[in-house]
């Protein structure tokens, strides 16, 4: 599979997430999530995909599932959330679709939660 961004090809495996991880960029996920249908990102969406990449990238490419996120963001936010609140914003599993718009590989690991 392949995507298309700015008049160059981006590919991406058969579940759709990126062969390289370096093709990623803020447009790019924002084209993933309109393809998607989750429409446009907000902070919120944003504070996961960056918290996903953070983990990834500074941590032993660490990718939480949808306990650590919620705990992750129950901190950045302030608030107590709920598993419904990041679902809400990443519909299809926020750790396996939230990472796809990250730009990160697809997680091996069974379960979000």
């Amino acid at each position: 599979m392949a995507l298309e961004l700015n008049g160059k090809t981006i590919e991406t495996t058969d579940s759709g997430y990126l062969v390289n991880h370096d093709d990623w960029s803020e447009d790019l996920a924002r084209a993933m999530a309109a393809a998607e249908d989750i429409g446009e990102l907000t902070e919120r969406h944003w504070d996961v995909i960056n918290y996903l990449r953070s983990e990834y990238f500074d941590n032993r490419e660490n990718q939480p599932n949808t306990r650590a996120i919620i705990k992750a963001m129950s901190d950045e936010w302030g608030e107590k959330i709920k598993q419904g609140d990041l679902y809400a914003l990443f519909p299809l599993d926020p750790s396996k679709q939230g990472g796809r718009i990250a730009g990160l590989p697809e997680s091996r690991r069974k379960g979000g939660y």
